[in-house]
This record gives C-alpha cells, structure tokens and sequence, in this order.
C-alpha cells in the first residue's frame, strides 16, 4: 500500500503533527491498522505513537484520504486522546502487553 502525505501541520503544544494522506489500494479499503503501520513505517515513527482518525473512501474508488495525528511519543497519545480512539488504533493493547511482558 502507497502511502502518500497531503499536508503536515506542526501542533508543538500537544506534542505532536496532524497529518492528511491518501493511499492507493488495489483491493477493498484497507483497515484502520493497516494504514497506520504504513504510516508509521512512512514517517519512521512506532505505530503506537501514530492514530488514524478517518478514513474516506469515495465508492468505487481505489483512493482512500484520512487524517491521523503522530506523536512524539507513546506517552503523549495515551495523554490527549480519547479512550474509544485508543481502542480503535489499539495502542492500550500494546502498553498492557509490554506490561505483562
């Protein structure tokens, strides 16, 4: 999946940079955690410090454009955001298995 970065924009009180991408896909829309590996792999940051917050797939199209938000560290993304946002990019899921670890 090709991942490409629209806009950056820098938001140094919260520790981090809202970003819009699209992505070419060559089968269904990709899923949430598909596009934010890609998208952490592109920006060479861990995926629990990036959250995909949409994704819009117009119909029929093989083009995808969301907004997500990279952090500058885990820690800062458990701090701002909400809790059903960390559910749906599973970042609680990887402190607790580090935790059990």
């Amino acid at each position: 999946m090709d991942v490409t970065i629209i806009s950056e924009e820098e938001n140094p009180m919260l520790h981090r940079t809202d970003i819009r991408f699209e992505t070419v896909h060559n089968e269904t829309t990709p899923s949430r955690l598909s596009v934010r590996d890609s998208l952490a792999a592109k920006l060479d940051k861990g995926s629990d410090e990036v959250v995909v917050h949409e994704l819009d797939t117009a119909f029929g199209m093989r083009k995808t454009v969301g907004y997500a938000k990279v952090y500058d560290s885990a820690e800062f993304a458990r701090d701002v955001e909400q809790d059903h946002m960390l559910d749906r990019n599973k970042i609680d899921e990887t402190e607790a298995e580090a935790e059990e670890a």
